[in-house]
């Protein structure tokens, strides 16, 4: 069988697999699953096109990732036979870790990052493949000693945000995401065992800085699509307070295990086998069917959010520089206990407060290096005039049910 296959990718065209063993991970149902986790999570209820998963963004990373070891091999960086696939197969799963929603439901079905998911899962298909994922492990958890191997699947011009940005743009339509990708690969060189950028290829990481910081605010946390997303949370968090009392749901006995087990990555130790057997089954159709079979449920609290969820009737949000005061914040949550018939405890799931902040770039660690034409290397914070912005900006969120005034 030819496993070299082709993908038509909307973004890049074709995208080759170059590798035999690259084609059987795409074809392991761990991976497959990835076609059924949106990217975007409910980005689609403010960009209609936000449809894309994480299937769609792994093989777009992996293309890349091709691209810059083919660029690094031409400026003869010694890249051996199996570290390029190992380098390949570590970003091809770099986000096999993601759950139902990816980041939106991260820490609410259970408290573990994503990351630490797909290194066990990542060591899960070394065992069916025979040790075949040794080294690409060691680069996915920076063990590995040629560094920059590391820096091309995390860091901060990674092969992972240099799909995320093209992707995220080109399905939601914000045309400020779009970044000169193939100009920043073209750029890129090795020096000292570490990931560094040509001084030609200054301008357009400036550009892709600046398309960093502009999707967050306009895409990521948008405001109504911060809203979607605490009120999925939301949900989850009524369905698993519920499920404590010992109530049964109709849903999926995977999505059951995740409700009625609090698991964190301090109790993890001993349970791996019979949580990636659940979680692994578990995908964005199986929270979306349950949210739907909850607005039938006894539990009025429950119900109502799920039928607002899925009916995208959404909560108002307010976004500001500083902490809402606390005590409109419980104006708010007595007007809803009353308006609504339910205790003030549960007007907790109707009104949420809460932060998200964010910066464009980092100056604390691993900055991102620019070999000058003399030889010598800078970090850019010192090797540009664009303003950096390296101040990490924090805005606090307000959502409420838009007739509560």
């Amino acid at each position: 069988m030819n496993k070299k296959k082709i993908f038509n990718d909307p973004v890049y065209g074709f995208i080759n697999v170059p590798y035999n063993v690259l084609f059987d991970i795409i074809e392991h149902p761990y991976f497959q699953r990835l076609r059924r986790i949106k990217q975007l999570s409910l980005t689609h209820y403010v960009y209609p096109g936000a449809l894309h998963t994480r299937f769609h963004h792994a093989l777009g990373a992996m293309h890349l990732m091709q691209q810059a070891l083919d660029v690094l091999q031409a400026k003869k960086v010694k890249i051996t036979k199996a570290e390029r696939k190992a380098a390949l197969l570590a970003i091809l799963l770099h986000d096999i870790g993601h759950g139902p929603f990816s980041h939106t439901l991260e820490h609410t079905l259970m408290d573990v990052n994503h990351e630490l998911i797909s290194s066990l899962l990542m060591k899960e298909l070394n065992k069916e493949f025979d040790g075949a994922l040794d080294i690409a492990i060691e680069i996915f958890e920076n063990r590995y000693p040629k560094r920059f191997l590391h820096q091309l699947v995390s860091g901060q011009l990674d092969m992972d945000r240099m799909d995320y940005l093209n992707r995220d743009s080109f399905f939601t339509g914000v045309s400020e995401g779009v970044i000169g990708h193939d100009r920043i690969i073209k750029m890129l060189s090795v020096h000292r065992n570490e990931l560094v950028v040509e001084e030609k290829g200054i301008y357009s990481l400036e550009k892709f800085l600046m398309a960093r910081r502009l999707m967050y605010w306009q895409v990521y946390l948008h405001k109504t699509v911060l809203s979607a997303e605490q009120m999925m949370i939301s949900v989850m968090r009524r369905a698993q307070t519920s499920a404590n009392r010992g109530e049964a749901f109709n849903c999926s006995p995977h999505l059951d295990y995740f409700f009625r087990n609090h698991i964190t990555e301090k109790n993890i130790s001993g349970k791996e086998s019979e949580l990636l057997h659940h979680f692994t089954l578990l995908d964005d159709n199986d929270v979306m069917s349950a949210i739907k079979s909850f607005m039938g449920h006894s539990d009025k609290v429950l119900s109502r959010l799920a039928e607002n969820l899925i009916n995208r009737r959404l909560f108002k949000t307010i976004m500001q520089s500083e902490p809402f005061d606390r005590d409109f914040i419980e104006k708010l949550r007595h007007k809803t206990a009353e308006q609504f018939g339910i205790s003030i405890k549960e007007a907790e799931y109707f009104v949420l407060a809460g932060e998200e902040s964010n910066h464009e770039y980092s100056t604390v660690k691993n900055e991102i290096k620019i070999l000058f034409k003399n030889g010598k290397v800078k970090p850019m914070s010192e090797s540009t005039d664009y303003g950096l912005q390296s101040k990490r900006i924090t805005k606090h969120y307000l959502c409420y049910p838009k007739n509560i005034t």
